[in-house]
């Protein structure tokens, strides 16, 4: 909304200070620092609404250290992260790009799942919440939604170099002479590139490609995944790549949900991969950063730094409050938002692929349940009782077993979370 109105200022008035609006740095900058301004001054009188209201956390007793002490802790609290979130995108993104849009649909639709499962167990007394089924039925729901805007809408396309210009090419004024317009023999618009090496010409395709870590043309095609069937497989890209944006968005959003076991972790956790979204959208974004280190350049995806910067705030400023020894936690309001708000985004910029390194804590802690879970469920069908893996899942609760502090815990997996963020930018080079 400010965009706009600074730009109007700034191209009729001459406003003072109002071109700097058009630079994307700034506009993170402000959504940054108005996201911690949200979070931290008014986090406060949340939390306090939350405890008068008596919103407060069941405890179950788990047998583990300092549990007991935290019955009773203010929970809803991601509602402090989805206002950080929001107001700042709303406020200095360009509201009408598609990618601002379905980031913003994604924010409010996992916000709305979470807030319904806390609201069940907070005030229903049912410790259970929402059913897992409607939880993954609303998961899916937005992956479609996500997938099928991806794949249909006409704005989001990826910019593919061609070779040099035929000599057919007819070169076009564009509206009063103010833009020229290069278009080949079969009618398509080309775009101009002018490299180190010569100049190049350019269109923006609509594709399936995405970005892929440690292979030497770093692009994989869904398209291509039943390419085995035979000629026609890429009638089935759709579903292929649907089958994919369900996947990594369920997966996510509930590795998120899990990592949200002591304070300050999946918080903490979060904001370092923030961060690095938001450094993957800038260069993705970024025709002469994606030309340089030869990875898929998106055409106004640049957009989503602002919204990674508010994000990122949101996460740091929520922090204040949630760090050990936490006088708020984010429910899963939070916990599945930031999950969804993580997936999506990646699929956004085309950096899902990353998502195993980059997630690594949320991945480790969801494989650490599922092998727990399918040893328990395995040794006592073949032995007649039960048997563990670790002391106890998810492994934040494994170490807590055994006797480390949770500030400890929560200080080493961030440390693990920043080598993560390292290699996963690496990877933009390794291959």
């Amino acid at each position: 909304m400010l965009y706009h109105l600074f730009i109007y200022l700034d191209k009729h008035f001459d406003f003072p200070g109002a071109g700097v609006f058009q630079f994307i740095s700034f506009r993170a900058a402000l959504a940054m620092i108005l996201s911690l301004i949200i979070t931290t001054v008014y986090g406060s009188n949340l939390i306090n609404y939350l405890r008068y209201k008596q919103v407060g956390e069941t405890v179950r007793n788990l047998g583990l250290e300092g549990q007991t002490q935290k019955a009773g802790t203010p929970t809803m609290g991601g509602l402090i992260i989805i206002a950080g979130v929001l107001i700042p995108t709303l406020l200095f993104a360009k509201i009408e790009n598609i990618y601002i849009i379905l980031m913003i649909i994604t924010t409010v639709w996992m916000g709305a799942i979470g807030f319904l499962d806390d609201y069940i167990k907070v005030f229903k007394k049912n410790k259970e919440g929402l059913a897992g089924k409607f939880k993954i039925v609303g998961q899916v729901g937005l992956a479609l939604i996500i997938g099928w805007t991806m794949f249909f809408h006409p704005d989001i396309l990826i910019r593919q170099t061609i070779a040099e210009v035929p000599t057919s090419v007819k070169v076009q004024k564009g509206p009063a002479g103010i833009k020229e317009e290069i278009i080949n023999e079969k009618g398509e618009k080309l775009i101009r590139v002018e490299k180190a090496s010569g100049v190049y010409y350019a269109k923006d395709v609509k594709s399936t490609k995405t970005n892929i870590p440690f292979y030497k043309n770093n692009e994989f095609d869904y398209a291509k995944v039943l390419k085995f069937i035979g000629p026609g497989y890429e009638k089935y890209s759709l579903v292929v790549f649907l089958l994919f944006v369900i996947v990594i968005i369920t997966a996510v959003s509930n590795g998120a949900n899990i990592t949200d076991g002591i304070d300050g972790l999946a918080t903490g956790t979060s904001a370092i991969i923030g961060i690095t979204l938001a450094l993957l959208a800038y260069v993705s974004g970024n025709t002469i950063i994606a030309d340089y280190l030869k990875i898929i350049y998106i055409p106004n995806s640049g957009e989503l730094v602002i919204f990674a910067a508010a994000f990122v705030g949101a996460c740091i400023g929520f922090l204040w409050y949630n760090a050990y020894p936490a006088q708020v936690f984010m429910g899963d309001t939070g916990s599945l938002t930031i999950g969804g708000i993580i997936a999506v985004f990646a699929i956004m910029i085309r950096k899902e692929l990353l998502i195993p390194i980059l997630c690594g804590v949320f991945l480790i802690e969801n494989l650490s349940v599922i092998m727990q879970v399918s040893w328990f469920k395995y040794t006592k069908r073949r032995y007649g009782e039960g048997r563990r893996i670790f002391l106890m899942s998810p492994l934040h609760h494994h170490f807590q077993k055994k006797g480390y502090h949770e500030s400890k815990i929560v200080s080493r997996f961030w440390i693990i979370g920043i080598l993560l963020a390292i290699v996963t930018i690496v990877t933009l080079k390794l291959r």
